[in-house]
């Protein structure tokens, strides 16, 4: 028998005998970024329904991710802004950790008993007072208190795109979910457990990703 044959009926067996859902691996959430020609041109829109994020220079789409937006009651603002700030290492004044010596727990910020380190909110793009884009775990349904978080490979290409005066169009729906924003495949990773506290509290928590964020 030749070998491809043999191969091929080993993972058919393997199949009967483990369920082929033990043989589906979840391709890595990745989304292309471009580079623009006219900085100065780049703009952001935000489908809430969708939950999509578009970066555009003009109609030229220059990345095209998912996001995580606001739970009901805690919603995202909506309207017409632009970005005020842009923070690569920011965390949060709300949620963090509580350290004493090698003891790290999880605490709200005025509930610490040690010292305080905000939560890592990596490649913090505001657009309004108190909110903004950053680094997290990109649910398919509303999961935030009303930033928009961006998965670890989109966070830092989104970054790289947008500066301070950027237009930034957050609507319920928006013209491209029907076209480029249509099936559009999202991150599965978002039930993944955090990194170990004390990485999460440390320089490292933000650390780039290596090579260029734009494909060409």
């Amino acid at each position: 028998m030749k070998p491809l044959r043999i191969a091929l009926l080993a993972a058919a067996a393997l199949a009967a005998l483990t369920g082929c859902e033990t043989l589906q691996v979840s391709a890595p959430y990745n989304p292309p970024a471009h580079r623009p020609k006219n900085p100065g041109a780049v703009r952001v829109k935000v489908s809430l329904k969708n939950q999509m994020v578009y970066v555009l220079e003009g109609d030229r789409p220059l990345l095209v991710a998912a996001t995580c937006v606001g739970l009901p009651g805690k919603s995202t603002p909506t309207g017409n802004m632009h970005v005020i700030e842009k923070i690569a290492t920011k965390r949060s004044g709300s949620y963090g950790f509580s350290i004493s010596g090698n003891n790290i727990r999880p605490c709200e910020a005025g509930s610490a008993s040690g010292r305080y380190v905000g939560y890592p909110m990596a490649w913090w793009v505001g657009f309004s007072p108190g909110y903004g884009f950053h680094q997290g775990y990109v649910w398919p349904i509303p999961r935030t208190h009303g930033c928009l978080r961006l998965h670890k490979s989109v966070a830092w290409k989104f970054y790289a795109l947008v500066h301070e005066g950027t237009p930034v169009n957050i609507a319920y729906t928006q013209p491209e979910d029907a076209t480029i924003g249509r099936n559009q495949p999202r991150p599965t990773d978002y039930k993944d457990p955090d990194p170990p506290a004390a990485l999460m509290v440390s320089p490292a928590a933000f650390q780039p990703p290596k090579g260029s964020p734009f494909v060409d």
